[in-house]
């Protein structure tokens, strides 16, 4: 279906209002209208231009239900659009934010009727900053990322309102002292702050931490907002910040609710700012943790040059720490990542080395749910062990609800059990506690097969393209939508995928792809081979 407009033609800049740069802030994102930048706390997420307006428009009229007509009026001038582009342009609007079509949590589709953004947006006009000088480091940091956890503000008009913002504070300091890889001051000590106006500088000298999270708690009527923003106390420079909004019907929920997003979110952040204090240290001073930091660094970039390296130090870590359950976990997940990106070159020995590693990290793990997780995803690669490796990360989700990638390998391993919408609701949620994942399109990418495992073709292969834009050469993904290209009739694009196949992985035949989906249900494996086949991989 083609949309046109016969209107006058118009473009979002037609609409922006006088009186400079506006900016928009909404969750942990601000749009910047004049730099024509989104920003994701102190990063800028990448943004087609025509991505940009689409965002900006849907922003710009947040008091009202958009229409397509609109969208093609105001974002292309009326032009000639096919409803696969907008289709397209939508989904990378919300992976950009986070957002998807499942939980649709910002950018909501009233069928019928269109498009509405509702996350709650502050706009303001941009003013000129300061620039932040450098601190000097204070007292000697530990070993380990180290936070301090101030008393919130209360910003409700009745004092006695106190005790809910000091049973937020608590929640989550509880809930990051279960981080074994975390130095978490005491709650004593951080209150010894409550009441005071503090510079953080000082609070990180004065505690020696390098990190510290504070933030405010009002309450109107039944509504509560809590806000709360995580400082580099040695640079003085905001991290992460973060806004959450809930009813006060029950107390206990809204403080178990804050701390899941707080958490989730905070926990990763600090990890890729301690990454990023590593690089800078010398080597020569490297113990386990640092050597598990370097890893992380390059396990995150997900190339088979960065695995290698993240598997290399995952390996020095347990040399020099044999009980370090986590690298033991991670380093399993490394041969994950190697046998689904065609990368093993002995895939016999490197199975019996991942399964090694799996099963040391769950001997030692005790209540290490990262190493628990991490065990369980190797071992659901075989499956006669999908159900074990579940039940393993579904147990480190019960130790700690509030790790994403969790979530995320935890949909993986319902879909080869056969449980496709279990595994969208896994998703969703790895998607609402870690909105800031660099691999959130992975997340889309497992939405795309649970959808194809459902027999959701079409809307399989929309979600795999919109993932695609993120991970062009992501090898699972395009499987995945070659799959569904075919198996929805779409065999031009099925094919487009397929070529892209074979070029990264030459080697790929009918008969390993089997090996590549560890599902338990033969119609699953059937149906996913079938899919392949059609798409035009050989024999």
């Amino acid at each position: 279906m083609i949309f046109t407009w016969q209107g006058p033609a118009t473009s979002c800049e037609d609409q922006v209002p006088s009186g400079g740069n506006l900016l928009y802030f909404f969750e942990n994102y601000v749009l910047d209208t004049e730099r024509r930048e989104l920003r994701r706390g102190a990063d800028a997420v990448p943004l087609q231009p025509q991505v940009f307006d689409l965002l900006q428009y849907l922003i710009r009229n947040r008091e009202r239900v958009v229409s397509k007509d609109d969208l093609i009026a105001g974002v292309w001038g009326g032009r000639i659009v096919s409803e696969s582009a907008l289709v397209t342009r939508i989904n990378a609007a919300r992976t950009a934010i986070g957002d998807n079509g499942v939980e649709q949590r910002s950018i909501k589709t009233l069928p019928r009727k269109g498009l509405r953004f509702v996350a709650n947006v502050q706009e303001q006009q941009a003013l000129e900053g300061d620039a932040a000088a450098v601190a000097q480091p204070g007292l000697t940091l530990p070993d380990k990322p180290s936070i301090a956890v101030l008393p919130f503000q209360n910003m409700s008009d009745d004092p006695g309102q106190d005790y809910f913002a000091d049973g937020v504070v608590d929640e989550i300091i509880t809930a990051l002292s279960r981080f074994r890889q975390l130095f978490v001051i005491a709650r004593n000590s951080s209150y010894t702050y409550k009441g005071r106006s503090v510079d953080v500088k000082q609070v990180g000298r004065e505690l020696g931490v390098r990190y510290v999270l504070e933030g405010s708690v009002r309450k109107a009527a039944s509504r509560v907002r809590i806000t709360a923003q995580l400082i580099d106390a040695l640079r003085g420079t905001h991290l992460w910040a973060d806004r959450i909004d809930g009813t006060f019907d029950d107390i206990f929920e809204l403080q178990d609710q804050v701390t899941e997003n707080v958490v989730g979110s905070i926990a990763p952040k600090i990890e890729q700012a301690e990454i990023e204090r590593t690089k800078h240290k010398p080597t020569g001073s490297l113990d386990a943790y640092d050597c598990y930091l370097r890893a992380m660094m390059y396990f995150h970039r997900w190339t088979g040059e960065s695995i290698n390296d993240a598997l290399r130090l995952f390996y020095r870590a347990i040399e020099l720490d044999p009980s370090f359950a986590s690298a033991h976990g991670l380093a399993a997940w490394c041969y994950v990542r190697r046998r689904l990106s065609g990368w093993m070159e002995n895939p016999t020995q490197e199975m019996a080395e991942m399964e090694r590693l799996a099963r040391r990290a769950s001997e030692l793990a005790e209540d290490d749910a990262v190493a628990l997780f991490s065990a369980g995803w190797a071992l659901a690669q075989t499956s006669s062990y999908a159900e074990a490796g579940s039940a393993m990360i579904d147990r480190a989700l019960t130790l700690n609800p509030n790790i994403p990638a969790a979530w995320l390998v935890g949909g993986w391993t319902k879909i080869y059990l056969g449980e496709s919408q279990r595994a969208i609701g896994y998703f969703a949620r790895a998607i609402r506690l870690n909105p800031l994942d660099p691999l959130i399109a992975r997340m889309h990418t497992g939405i795309a097969a649970a959808q194809f495992l459902a027999g959701q073709y079409g809307e399989a292969a929309s979600s795999a393209e919109t993932a695609l834009l993120q991970h062009p050469n992501d090898l699972p993904l395009l499987r995945v939508a070659a799959a569904s290209h075919a198996l929805a009739g779409r065999m031009t694009d099925a094919g487009r995928n397929i070529a892209r196949i074979r070029h990264l992985d030459p080697s790929l035949r009918l008969s390993r792809v089997a090996d590549l989906a560890p599902c338990r249900r033969p119609d699953d494996v059937s149906r996913y081979v079938d899919g392949m086949r059609r798409a035009g991989l050989p024999e």
